[in-house]
């Protein structure tokens, strides 16, 4: 028998970051528990890190590449996948060009270290700006926000939960979500403690979420008007001169052009479309002002509705003009020990978006990216520049971007499309190729994105816990690379990975010889963590498994900035251009029903519905309905009904609940598992809804192209 191993690793699977103890034998995980050692979450755990051991066993997991041969995928070796690779892509490319190429980014590759290291080095090979992500049907407006306001997209303000006394959340469920552009283990705790020390938690949100149920005030909103409430509670910071810079001022332009623009936006002017009366307002603005310290934070509930740019911007607005940015308990700025463009020495390139735009609807590139909303439009539209291949990467667009139908029916209109992903699921279907990668703790981890979004210092490395033959995701890319490159399909890896990690190192001042004898994600995180402000190494993470503490956040003003002012830019013309659309929708009448999304505890999007313990209990796709509209629509508890848009409808099962206000029908997202070709048991015994089939691909935010997903229009009726 095996000698039981333990081993420590931060969970992969969410923004937590959480510590995790592992119990090993065999090459196979025996147990997880919280880590009670870690420096960032102390034992804290929830259901999807238990489940990490099922999700590593899942049966239907890809293994081998999958190649499809008359419609039905067979596994094959790597190098008759790589074959099949150079000849489809180099073979659209030769007939079409380099712009006929496309990539989609999926959300699975923020917590992949060679996803995030090595995908700009593809899509740099691959010669296409038609690049596209789940960034533009989740945060977009607050980079574009964020780029404006500070000079970089990655600049975002994050609450400083341990110490604030006051914390207004909007359209966020951090109890549920474990955060989100908010790195926060424990959530839950971190809320307690916050009334514990005598504050106050106050959560705006159309459902009584479960952060909701714990937080002391709870304001149901209309859909889709958090943006006339945050203006509202600037124009009574205005007019009650309860307006305080404090340590901001002299950092701060436009301050009075603010103030003009709050002005068609009183509480009395939006009250009536908010459903949030105007002394509660009022209310909430003087307690914001009065407040020791506290924290504006809102989340996808803001960003994926019409209005998301102008939510983000006012979230911050609301934040500098109570003087609560960058300072002890309001909204900071992480330093994170490796890869923070705004904590690079030397000057920094001021942020500007729209270099190019997209070929059919003109909008925007925004982080060198367009809106996904329009990729079914790029390929299923003839001319020059049409998508005729396609790439991508741990990403399941047909069931998470709007108008799924119609990209569904796109991707069977490619030429040849590549898939890196573990599943075979309803966007891998229609792959010529599949490329797997190996399980999570079959590689090294360390969180490059979510540590510069945390709401503590900390950083923590997982090396590799179990021995895969499955090639390592980086070399994966770089074959690609390679292919693209015109050095085909065998193309010297160790070369190509060697030029990328020289690249980082030229940049950081350091020489590849500084990182020793490592290779692939872990030597370029070793130059990283070098060059970064803590002077750390990868050797000193290795020597810490529980992670090192760097401290709380700190004030990080004016050397943060990277504007071409050097002070915060508060009405930057791409964002208050859009100030007009917001006024003129105070006219526009009101739907009487409007579909909003919902998140749930145990899933992960749609990519953790295939392990059995994550698809039971309150995990469940149901329209949740106010009993007023059950009663006036003729809706009963369990019985279904058909929701339907202006792109499609969905028959679901009715849940009755006053969790939910009336006129808004809410059904979770990442669902609808019943697509033919799908290898998913237990996804598919539990398939659920496409919410995304009613999604409108021309219901955005203007400014970022950003999809709307809150606030949808839609009939309801019993099926």
């Amino acid at each position: 028998m095996p000698t039981p191993q333990t081993a420590f690793a931060t969970c992969p699977l969410c923004e937590a970051t959480c510590g995790l103890q592992v119990g090993l034998a065999d090459g196979r995980i025996t147990d997880v528990r919280g880590d009670a050692d870690d420096v960032f979450s102390h034992g804290y755990i929830c259901p999807k890190g238990a489940s990490i051991g099922a999700l590593h066993d899942d049966p239907d997991r890809l293994t081998q590449p999958m190649l499809r041969r008359d419609g039905v995928h067979v596994p094959v070796s790597w190098d008759e996948a790589f074959a099949a690779i150079d000849a489809g892509l180099n073979g659209v490319i030769e007939r079409h060009g380099r712009e006929s190429l496309g990539i989609y980014l999926g959300n699975p590759g923020a917590h992949n270290l060679s996803a995030l290291l090595y995908n700009r080095v593809l899509i740099k090979a691959m010669g296409t700006k038609q690049v596209y992500s789940a960034s533009t049907v989740d945060q977009m407006p607050k980079h574009l926000t964020s780029g404006y306001l500070y000079g970089d997209p990655l600049t975002i303000p994050i609450p400083d939960l341990d110490r604030t006394q006051y914390l207004l959340v909007l359209g966020a469920n951090p109890l549920v979500s474990n955060g989100s552009l908010m790195t926060a283990p424990d959530v839950r705790g971190r809320l307690r403690a916050i009334r514990q020390r005598g504050g106050k938690v106050v959560v705006v949100d159309p459902r009584r979420s479960r952060t909701a149920e714990v937080a002391d005030e709870h304001l149901a909103i209309r859909p889709g008007t958090d943006a006339l409430l945050l203006f509202a509670l600037v124009d009574v910071l205005f007019d009650e001169g309860l307006v305080d810079l404090a340590h901001l001022d002299g950092l701060v332009d436009g301050v009075d052009e603010v103030r003009q623009l709050a002005k068609d936006f009183p509480p009395e002017v939006v009250a009536p479309a908010t459903g949030i009366a105007v002394d509660t307002i009022r209310r909430i603005a003087r307690e914001l002002a009065a407040a020791d310290s506290a924290a504006v934070y809102g989340r996808i509930g803001t960003t994926t509705q019409e209005f998301g740019t102008l939510a983000s911007w006012l979230v911050d607005v609301v934040s500098i003009l109570t003087g609560n940015l960058d300072r002890a308990g309001g909204t900071m700025f992480p330093l994170a020990a490796a890869g923070q463009s705004n904590a690079a020495p030397g000057p920094k390139r001021a942020f500007r978006h729209g270099r190019w735009t997209s070929r059919l609807h003109g909008r925007p590139e925004i982080m060198g990216e367009f809106p996904v909303a329009g990729l079914a439009d790029e390929i299923l539209t003839p001319g020059d520049g049409q998508v005729r291949a396609l790439i991508t990467v741990s990403g399941n667009p047909v069931v998470s971007t709007p108008h799924a139908a119609r990209l569904d029916e796109a991707l069977a209109d490619l030429e040849f499309m590549v898939s890196l992903d573990v599943y075979l699921n309803e966007t891998t279907r229609h792959a010529d190729v599949i490329l797997p990668g190996p399980v999570p703790f079959a590689r090294g981890h360390f969180d490059l994105t979510f540590y510069q979004l945390s709401v503590r210092n900390v950083a923590n490395w997982t090396p590799p816990l179990l021995d895969t033959d499955v090639p390592q995701e980086w070399q994966t890319i770089l074959r690609l690379v390679g292919v693209l490159s015109g050095q085909g399909p065998d193309a010297d890896i160790a070369a190509l990975d060697a030029f990328v990690a020289g690249e980082v190192a030229r940049r950081a001042g350091l020489s590849l010889e500084d990182a020793g004898d490592r290779v692939g994600p872990e030597r370029i995180v070793d130059l990283l963590l070098r060059s970064g402000p803590y002077d750390l190494t990868l050797a000193e993470l290795e020597a810490a498994p529980h992670g090192i503490d760097l401290g709380p956040l700190q004030s990080r003003l004016p050397g943060v900035l990277s504007t071409a002012s050097g002070r915060i830019d508060l009405v930057p013309e791409p964002l208050v251009a859009d100030v007009p659309r917001l006024l003129r929708s105070l006219e526009v009448p009101r739907p009487d029903m409007v579909l909003i999304g919902r998140r749930q505890l145990n899933s992960n999007n749609s990519w953790m519905h295939n392990v059995a313990s994550l698809v039971r209990g309150s995990n469940r796709c149901t329209a949740q309905v106010h009993p007023d509209d059950a009663a006036r629509l003729g809706l009963a508890d369990g019985a279904d009904a058909m929701v339907r848009s202006r792109t499609g409808e969905i028959r679901v099962p009715v849940e009755v609940t006053d969790s939910v206000m009336a006129g808004v029908v809410s059904v979770p997202h990442g669902w609808g598992h019943d697509l033919d070709g799908v290898r998913a048991a237990v996804a598919t015994a539990h398939a659920g809804v496409n919410v995304n089939l009613l999604a409108d691909d021309r219901f955005l935010d203007v400014p970022s192209g950003n999809a709307a997903f809150s606030g949808i229009p839609v009939e309801v009726a019993p099926a």
